[in-house]
């Protein structure tokens, strides 16, 4: 059953553990997710640190919806809005393992390979087609659909990614043996 606005309404942490697992797709484009990173108000890696701008808009906005902004002018980056209180949290995700549509993965990202389809927040949306439009919009209709994973998976978590702010938190997690990682765990002897 695809997630309801209520799953989106905790702490970014614990929404970034609870999505790995979970089947998301854009369009019928999608897979599992299996990487994750929680930004929170307070941490100051988020981008709400410093308050609402029109970039940040989204994450001040409902829970359950898309926050979607361009990194470094060149590629979307695909997060989840969520909180328990306080407006301004939300979850990346970092990696998918690529399930349907593969294909139309493979034209818009220019590869068959299936590890470097969705192996990073940039290449998954490529893959999936995420980009400015799909800001703001919730996630629990079309064209998303996202279900929470219904069999337990052996999390990893490590620090972030890409950041240099807020690096000593240990908030990005991942299922633990999957190829389709943007990166390694140090943890994970898989």
């Amino acid at each position: 059953m695809p997630a309801s606005p209520s799953f989106f309404a905790r702490d970014p942490v614990a929404l970034a553990r609870a999505l790995i697992g979970a089947s998301f797709t854009v369009d019928g484009v999608g897979g599992r997710i299996v990487e994750t990173e929680a930004y929170r108000r307070d941490d100051p890696a988020s981008h709400s640190f410093r308050g609402e701008t029109p970039r940040n808009r989204a994450m001040f906005g409902p829970v359950g919806r898309a926050y979607v902004y361009r990194s470094y002018g060149i590629h979307w980056c695909f997060n989840i809005v969520c909180h328990e209180g306080e407006p301004g949290s939300a979850v990346l995700v970092r990696a998918l393992e690529p399930v349907e549509g593969l294909e139309r993965m493979a034209a818009r990202r220019g590869t068959a390979n299936a590890r470097l389809l969705c192996a990073g927040p940039g290449r998954l949306c490529q893959a999936l087609g995420i980009d400015a439009t799909l800001d703001g919009l919730p996630l629990d209709s079309a064209p998303f659909r996202l279900v929470p994973g219904s069999a337990p998976v052996r999390l990893l978590e490590g620090p972030r990614i890409g950041i240099t702010k807020g690096v000593e938190a240990a908030w990005r997690f991942g299922e633990a043996g999957s190829p389709f990682l943007s990166r390694r765990f140090a943890a994970d002897r898989s």
